[in-house]
């Protein structure tokens, strides 16, 4: 290559530790230890069977010509037709078809959202961090992602005191992101909560973007309160999607909804510029956009949500009862989607601590991937990798000071999930006391 610099300075920013973990643990089953896979959402990777119904309409869309054809750029009309219509019939806060985009799943959308920016202007979101999101934020800027804090104290609900003087005294802040149900706490926000999220967001005049792809596997006490309901005129973006609650994340389908796009100039221009960049690639994946509506109006499809979110229920609360016995463990009971995460007290984390490994190859490969200086969760995240074939991701990962990991819910058979938590705890309490 010639000497020029062809890499743009912003890609370091670019990290996903939830794939990253892969490349280790790879190489750990390529010498010998099976490994338990507990770091993806991938519901279909873990065994979770999609209706047989699902499947017959996917397969009379298939033999349709349209099918095969472009979408228009915003997506089919028809579709963004039923999805208006249906957020309408549920939610306070009204929009039409023009006010729905497609993209080619969430990542697609995060990208153009923040990529449309301009680069002087912040997004500030939860930590722990989704790493998309994160990484997409710090990129756009070439700046560390700006963070609030949410709290394991108080089952990680975010720090509203945090953000708002964070807000307040930064102005280059122009927007705040929440994820509800959250990822990886799997934490479900009160209406207060998002209520006063919304408060600040008026205050200081900056719009807000809602993660709400879990929003149909919430299963807290309380019914999910999408922000629409409680945005109170200040201009929003939903984004929405059927990679997890069909489940079809091989789709790569998702969407966002604008909210009060009329109420703000700026922000108008900037929905139009989200528009228009996706305008560039002509359209997203037609297919899937084909099946939605008779998928999501099918009156099997509320059963089998209902199904599926008692069973990660019945998952999460099995995880805690293991797990918050174990000293030197912070656990919350997850009320959405399919996470949980697992704060290990950083006091008790050393640099030297160690599992025992039976292979000596394996032990021969991460004492050398831990020979340099590592984050403490991501060393232990190692050496349970190792000695116990459990693949799970490093909570430094999402850009958090907190340490620990975080795991999914997603194995169906329930006595492999509780050996697998079992397993989980025993480790600990070995790392720990070594």
């Amino acid at each position: 290559m010639r000497s020029q610099i062809i890499i743009h300075s912003r890609a370091e920013k670019l990290h996903y530790e939830i794939r990253e973990i892969v490349q280790v643990a790879k190489q750990v089953e390529a010498l010998g230890q099976p490994i338990i896979w507990e770091n993806i959402g991938d519901p279909v990777q873990k065994g979770e069977q999609i209706p047989a119904w699902i499947k017959q309409i996917v397969e009379r869309a298939v033999r349709k010509d349209e099918s095969y054809a472009y979408a228009p750029t915003k997506g089919l009309e028809a579709t963004r037709e039923f999805l208006a219509k249906r957020t309408n019939q549920r939610r306070k806060t009204k929009i039409t078809k023009e006010d729905i985009v497609f993209f080619n799943g969430l990542g697609d959308a995060v990208g153009k959202i923040y990529g449309t920016l301009d680069p002087t202007i912040r997004v500030i979101g939860p930590t722990p961090a989704y790493s998309t999101h994160s990484s997409a934020e710090a990129a756009h800027t070439g700046s560390p992602h700006l963070t609030y804090k949410l709290d394991p104290k108080n089952k990680w609900l975010p720090d509203l005191e945090d953000l708002e003087m964070k807000v307040r005294y930064n102005p280059t802040i122009g927007g705040i992101l929440l994820i509800n149900p959250n990822n990886p706490t799997g934490t479900v926000y009160p209406k207060e909560y998002l209520q006063k999220i919304v408060t600040i967001a008026k205050k200081y005049d900056v719009f807000l973007i809602a993660d709400e792809i879990y929003e149909s596997l919430s299963y807290a006490r309380k019914p999910f309160t999408p922000i629409s309901d409680v945005i109170d005129g200040v201009c929003s973006i939903s984004m929405k999607g059927i990679s997890k609650e069909v489940p079809w994340p091989g789709s790569r389908c998702g969407w966002l909804e604008f909210y009060n796009t009329d109420r703000d100039p700026v922000f108008q221009k900037y929905v139009k510029a989200i528009t228009d960049s996706k305008m560039l690639e002509v359209s997203s994946t037609t297919l899937p956009q084909v099946v939605i509506p008779q998928i999501l109006d099918d009156k099997r499809y509320k059963n089998s949500l209902v199904r599926r979110t008692a069973a990660y229920k019945n998952r999460a609360i099995k995880a805690v009862k293991i797990l918050e016995k174990v000293k030197g463990v912070t656990v919350v009971q997850p009320e959405g989607a399919f996470y949980i995460t697992i704060v290990l007290d950083k006091k008790l984390l050393r640099d030297d601590q160690k599992l025992s490994i039976k292979n000596q190859k394996i032990k021969r490969y991460i004492e050398e991937r831990t020979r340099f200086p590592l984050a403490l969760d991501k060393r232990f995240v190692y050496y349970l990798l190792a000695a116990t074939g459990i693949c799970v991701v490093p909570l430094t990962g999402f850009e958090t000071a907190e340490t620990g990991f975080r795991a999914t819910l997603l194995e169906p058979d329930v006595k492999k999930l509780e050996t697998t938590f079992r397993t989980l705890a025993v480790a600990i309490t070995e790392y720990l006391q070594s």
